[in-house]
């Protein structure tokens, strides 16, 4: 990226510089919510400037959802993106823009869209590996079509929540003595992980090819798929996760545009077999994006997504693969997020093989993240915090 500075004071070499532009939904005092960009620590308010003539389609700003943006495809959103890196670089703009430049505490980010459907999957080799070691001793931690496909779960899109709702302690039925007994999880968990944003729908039938990623995924937000242990252990014989997931799945409401990822490309760390034709990606398919997670301001973790087996355009050629449609809004996440290093575990329950230890009513989880970023430093994507409430 060969550009001027970015004008914006503390902007240029910050984790939002012009190389980031992530997008939220936010409201500004009694106003409805509209769509926002974020450059420094501050936030373009994109409907006022549209209505300028200084970006095309502005009614999208207008909106209340990213959705009609994330509808127009990936060809606007590489003309919008471009647009606005010229806005915040040459200078001769400043004096249009800076007036539609407000103040981060002034805007309050809400749910960026109404999220269509939820899949979420177990793409880290290291973390599947452990959790395998737990639940079956003794046994191949892997089951033997793991390596052949991204494994994953139909989740529930209503108990998506962004970034700051609460967390209650959910209810359910948990191992007892003969009987299974109800009441409060007593094994709250984190997952550290990505959501991939879709913007492009597909036609019902038609499977998207690994190719096609770029074209219909519009960005990637941080997400913690919050889980009741004991409840997903007891539920999970013989189906998949179910209530154990369903309570609340926290989402930041900044979701950065896969194209301010392009400098995090990475090589995949390698699989064995060769995956199948459908699945098979060319060049750089994985992001080195590192997480941290942080409990009461203590951290805990820090997950390298390079390290992930499967990539985010074969977790999207599966799932669309037996002819399943997509449409705007849905999301598809990483999975537990774990590299195979002591610090490197993503939840809970990979590192409670070493010391019994769950999140308590009170404790406050974040999530952050940063990626290589385009101008040589380091961009930071939204971060994602949730509190536990005790159970209702």
């Amino acid at each position: 990226m060969s550009r001027a500075p970015c004008w914006v004071v503390g902007a240029a070499g910050s984790g939002h510089d012009v190389d980031n532009l992530p997008y939220a939904v936010a409201r500004r005092g009694d106003d409805e919510p509209r769509v926002v960009a974020r450059i420094g620590d501050l936030a373009v308010d994109l409907a006022p400037l549209a209505a300028t003539d200084m970006l095309e389609h502005g009614e999208v700003f207008a909106a209340p959802t990213l959705a009609p943006l994330m509808q127009l495809g990936r060809n606007f959103w590489a003309s919008l993106r471009d647009r606005l890196l010229e806005l915040l670089t040459d200078r001769e703009n400043r004096s249009a823009v800076e007036p539609h430049l407000v103040s981060l505490a002034e805007v309050d980010p809400v749910m960026p869209f109404a999220v269509a459907d939820y899949v979420d999957f177990y793409a880290s080799e290291h973390h599947a590996t452990r959790v395998g070691e737990i639940f079956r001793p003794g046994a191949e931690p892997l089951p033997a079509q793991w390596r052949e496909l991204p494994i994953g779960y139909h989740g529930r899109a209503g108990t998506l929540v962004p970034s700051g709702t609460a967390v209650v302690r959910p209810r359910g039925l948990r191992r007892g003595n003969g009987r299974p007994r109800y009441g409060p999880t007593e094994r709250l968990d984190l997952e550290a992980e990505l959501a991939y944003c879709v913007g492009v729908p597909s036609r019902l039938g038609e499977p998207v090819p690994t190719s096609a990623f770029a074209e219909h995924v519009f960005g990637v937000a941080l997400l913690n798929d919050w889980s009741a242990r004991d409840l997903q252990a007891y539920e999970s014989a013989p189906l998949g996760p179910f209530l154990g997931k369903s309570f609340a799945t926290s989402i930041s409401p900044w979701v950065t545009p896969l194209d301010a990822l392009a400098a995090a490309r990475t090589d995949l760390p390698g699989q064995h077999p060769v995956p199948a034709d459908h699945l098979r990606v060319d060049g750089p398919a994985g992001y080195a994006i590192d997480l941290e997670v942080t409990i009461n301001g203590r951290g805990v973790a820090r997950c390298p997504y390079s390290s992930t087996y499967w990539s985010p355009a074969q977790m999207l050629a599966h799932l669309t693969s037996n002819g399943a449609s997509l449409r705007t809004g849905d999301v598809f996440a990483s999975g537990t997020i774990s590299g195979p290093g002591e610090g490197e575990r993503g939840c809970l329950l990979e590192q409670s093989r070493d010391e019994q230890t769950w999140l308590e009513d009170g404790d406050e989880v974040v999530l952050t993240a940063s990626a290589p970023g385009a101008l040589g430093g380091r961009i930071a994507l939204g971060e994602v915090r949730g509190t536990i409430t005790p159970a209702q």
